[in-house]
This record gives C-alpha cells, sequence and structure tokens, in this order.
C-alpha cells in the first residue's frame, strides 16, 4: 500500500504540475516523492509548514542577507552558506528529520546558484518553491486520503524496533563534515559559472548527493552515490525511448507511476523498510529530475534530446566525484564509531570503524 502510495501520488503531481507549467514545476513530484519515500506517518499540519519553511527560510534570508555579500564580498556568503550547510548536514546526522534536513539543503544550495544571478530571479525562485511546495504537501495528503494505512496497522514511524543510538556530536560533525565536502565545491563552481540558474536541476541532485552522504557509511556511501546514479539515469533513458515513440502527457504519468512501482519494491519492505531504502529513493529522484526538464523542454520546443544526455552526463560525473570525494576524505580522517554517551558517563573511546 505504501508503495502503491509513492507511484499514485508522485505521478498525479507530475501530471498537475505539467499541466500547469510554471517554471521548476518539477519540483513538486520530486517533493512529493521525498515526503511519501520517507518512512515517516503522513505529514500533520504543523509538520507540512515545518516543511515550508525549511525549504523557504535559506531563501528568503538568503535574499536579504547573502545577496548583497554575494555582490560585494563573496567569499563572506560563501563562509556563511558553508556554515549553513554543515548545520543542515549535521540536524540530519544527529537523528534530525530527513525531510527537514533535505529541504534546508535544497533551499541552501539553490540560492547559492540563483541567487548570484539577480535579486528578481531569487524572488521568482521564492514564489515557484512556495507553489511547488504547497502543490507537493497537497498530493501527499491526496494520495493519503485515496490510500490510508489499512485498519490495525501502525504508520511506519520505527517504533516497533528500539532504535539505535543517535551517533555523539563528534561522529556526526565528522559526517556533516563529509557532507559539506562533497557538496560545497560543487555549490562553488556553479557559483561562479555563467548562466547559473540552468544547472538548477544539477543542483538539486548535489543536494540530495550530499545528503545521501549524512546517511550512509563510507563504503555503502560511495556503492549507493553510483548505484542510485545508474538505475535512476537506467530508468531515465527507458522512459525518453518511450515517449520519444509516444509522446502523450498520459504515458509519462504511466511512466513515472509504473517507476514508483518498481524503485518502491526497493524502498518499503512489509511493515519496515528495504536494506536498500536510501538507494532507491535516490534512484527515483535522479530518474524525475533528469527526465522531467528534458519533457518540459521538448513542449517549449527547444533541444530537448540534446539537453536530456548533456544533463544525464553531468549527473554522472556528479556521481564519479562524490565517490571519489568521500574515499579521499576518508582516507585523511579515517571513520570512527561514535555512540551518543549515557548521561552521567564519561565519553567511551572511538573504535575504528572498517566501512
Amino acid at each position: 500500500r505504501r508503495i502503491l502510495r509513492l507511484a499514485l501520488g508522485t505521478s498525479l503531481c507530475l501530471l498537475f504540475s505539467q499541466l500547469v507549467a510554471w517554471p521548476l514545476s518539477f519540483v513538486a513530484p520530486v517533493l512529493t516523492l521525498v515526503i511519501l519515500a520517507t518512512p515517516l506517518p503522513p505529514l500533520g499540519v504543523k509538520n507540512a509548514l515545518g516543511l515550508l519553511v525549511a525549504l523557504l527560510a535559506p531563501v528568503i534570508l538568503g535574499a536579504y542577507l547573502l545577496l548583497p555579500f554575494m555582490e560585494y564580498a563573496r567569499w563572506v556568503a560563501i563562509l556563511l552558506v558553508g556554515l549553513a550547510l554543515f548545520y543542515s548536514f549535521y540536524f540530519t546526522a544527529r537523528g534530525g528529520n530527513p525531510m527537514l534536513g533535505m529541504f534546508m539543503t535544497v533551499g541552501l544550495t539553490l540560492i547559492v546558484t540563483v541567487g548570484s544571478v539577480s535579486g528578481d530571479v531569487v524572488w521568482l525562485l521564492i514564489k515557484t518553491l512556495f507553489a511547488c511546495t504547497v502543490t507537493a504537501i497537497g498530493f501527499t495528503w491526496i494520495a493519503h486520503a485515496l490510500l490510508p494505512d489499512m485498519a490495525g496497522q501502525a504508520a511506519p514511524d520505527g517504533q516497533k524496533k528500539p532504535q539505535p543510538p543517535k551517533p555523539g556530536p563528534a561522529g556526526a560533525g565528522r559526517t556533516a563534515l563529509r557532507a559539506l565536502f562533497v557538496t560545497l565545491p560543487m555549490a562553488l563552481l556553479f557559483l561562479f559559472m555563467s548562466g547559473s540558474p540552468g544547472y538548477t536541476v544539477v543542483m538539486i541532485k548535489v543536494a540530495t548527493m550530499g545528503q545521501q552522504a549524512t546517511a550512509d557509511l563510507s563504503k555503502a556511501m560511495a556503492t549507493s552515490l553510483m548505484m542510485s546514479t545508474l538505475w535512476g539515469g537506467l530508468g531515465a533513458m527507458a522512459a525518453w525511448y518511450v515517449l520519444s515513440i509516444w509522446p502523450s502527457l498520459l504515458m509519462y504519468t504511466l511512466l513515472v507511476g509504473l517507476a514508483g512501482l518498481v524503485y518502491g519494491r526497493w524502498i518499503f519492505q512489509g511493515p519496515a523498510v528495504h536494506p536498500q531504502l536510501q538507494m532507491a529513493q535516490y534512484a527515483y529522484l535522479t530518474m524525475i529530475v533528469i527526465l522531467a526538464p528534458a519533457v518540459l523542454d521538448g513542449a517549449a520546443g527547444s533541444g530537448a534530446g540534446a539537453a536530456f544526455w548533456t544533463r544525464g552526463m553531468l549527473f554522472v560525473l556528479i556521481a564519479v566525484y562524490g565517490t571519489v570525494a568521500v574515499r579521499v576524505f576518508d582516507a585523511f580522517w579515517p571513520p570512527v564509531r561514535y555512540e551518543e554517551k549515557p548521561a552521567g558517563l564519561s565519553d567511551p573511546a572511538p573504535v575504528k570503524s572498517h566501512g
């Protein structure tokens, strides 16, 4: 049922976003996917407002605080962005809500790329993200209304089995630094490139890659990053070929729904989650962020085919870079297992991890 809900909510949101076709409308189904693929209870109004604030606050604050620094003291702005990104990764690494961490990271990376152009573009981005977030939350509620949890079935909030100990501040700090090491160089690269708003979709991938680095161990993260890009890219290629034969909005919606059923089998497993949860989540997300902008390009009459393959190659290069960055970071700072200490006890000695 959760798999069906994921596929239904994401595909319906995609259909709506294609019909309204506002700028960056493909972000709405991406956010719907993130919410429905996270093993948490249905969103309440309070949590929904929290997600909206988590995504928009970095952009709005950036418009007021970062834009002057970007124009007159860009290195100060870079330092502030680095600190903000570190906090978003640290929040997730310490056991914070992964959806909040993801939304904060996406907002921060988007303000870096788009905010470097002009204030008008930033305010357009704020309006677009607000519309996309409200739409995404609305379709998650629709999906839960159409496919509610079965009677007697507990929400998958992880309460049925004991939770692993939260990482201590040292372990979470190392994990957040690793995610920052992966994400910040790419953000700076697109910041100094001309026409950086054109790489908005790529920055969404970079943001998710940073959050992925907080969720997996070192070797597991490298494998998960490459596999999610591979399977997401293959899904986008298959859908692209089908759409080139039958370019139909109905077919597009059905393909995204079918992909949700396929990837969903590696996200949810009965009442629990699948061991490949992280890989499958980001594979499905990768498929949509590669495919959706290309479809919009095709509707606008531009070179959709060339843009599709260019975007796909960028994603592969980013995944390779992320894998190498993790290996380099771990080579200079070997992973150590830290555990949250009980109250009243001294810090335990760190234990070196072998993966």
